[in-house]
């Protein structure tokens, strides 16, 4: 039997306001650049987004995103790469299938827009459903759980068995816990020490928490975004020994590093 890898995906934001990198890869050129630096330095799949979902993050027009990453998502795709498409629009997930994107990447799990899951389930992509209580202008207001990693698990249970309804294909489908959105930093400890309990469901992870703020807590007050990407390289660790599909980081250079330090050690633990 073939052991699973933890895949990696690599970060492309082709917007101005991401929290990270905005601005960095707004033109063409340079986004597709860095892409296939990434596919490089070991990224498995690179997803490219037009749009930011940062907290506070004001929405861009299906037609500014599309300008953003059609453009790159083709050069890319001729490049060798193999490409998701982060968006919450169905408009730009079809356009995005039709130039080669393998994946749809959707923080809002289908809920954003009514049509996505039906155009998914019409392709031959695969659809990453994240767990999503709101869009990122008044997500922090929507933090509020019983117990947040069984309230996760059932609102992602739930949307699954709505993503089915409208035709999606079980191997086809990719849960992804949300972290950071409608989530505080104990909820996301709390849902990273406990994904055994989102795995019970059956279907594959995708584990997000690359530099975002509640890893901050964990480093001095002076420390920059990028100097979060120690913190960020050490959960994708973790997460990978915990079995998970793929781990969506900024820095995939020292992620593929930190894998691979990872593989090796379970190796000499079998022989």
């Amino acid at each position: 039997m073939t052991e699973h890898r933890t895949k990696i995906m690599g970060i492309l934001n082709v917007t101005v306001d991401s929290f990270s990198d905005g601005g960095k890869y707004l033109d063409t050129d340079s986004a597709v650049k860095h892409g296939i630096a990434m596919m490089e330095q070991g990224a498995d799949i690179i997803d490219i987004g037009g749009e930011s979902t940062r907290p506070g993050a004001q929405r861009v027009s299906v037609e500014e995103e599309q300008l953003r990453v059609l453009p790159v998502i083709g050069s890319l795709v001729r490049a060798g790469a193999v490409v998701s498409i982060d968006t919450m629009n169905a408009a730009t997930a079809i356009l995005a299938i039709e130039r080669g994107a393998q994946y749809v990447n959707d923080v809002s799990g289908g809920l954003a827009d009514f049509f996505m899951p039906k155009v998914v389930a019409q392709s031959d992509a695969t659809f990453i459903a994240s767990h999503w209580r709101g869009h990122s202008v008044d997500m922090d207001n929507k933090a509020l759980y019983k117990d947040a990693p069984t309230d996760i698990t059932r609102e992602l249970s739930e949307r699954v068995e709505a993503l089915l309804a409208e035709g999606m294909r079980p191997e086809k489908l990719i849960l992804d816990p949300g972290l950071g959105f409608a989530k505080n930093s104990e909820h996301n400890w709390q849902m990273l020490g406990r994904l055994d309990e989102l795995q019970a469901l059956g279907y594959p992870l995708l584990i997000g928490a690359s530099r975002k703020r509640f890893l901050a807590s964990l480093l001095p007050e002076d420390a920059t975004v990028e100097d979060r990407d120690s913190a960020s390289v050490a959960v994708s660790v973790l997460a990978a020994q915990a079995g998970v599909w793929a781990v969506r980081v900024h820095d995939v250079a020292r992620t593929a590093g930190a894998l691979r330090v990872l593989e090796s050690w379970n190796k000499g633990a079998r022989e």
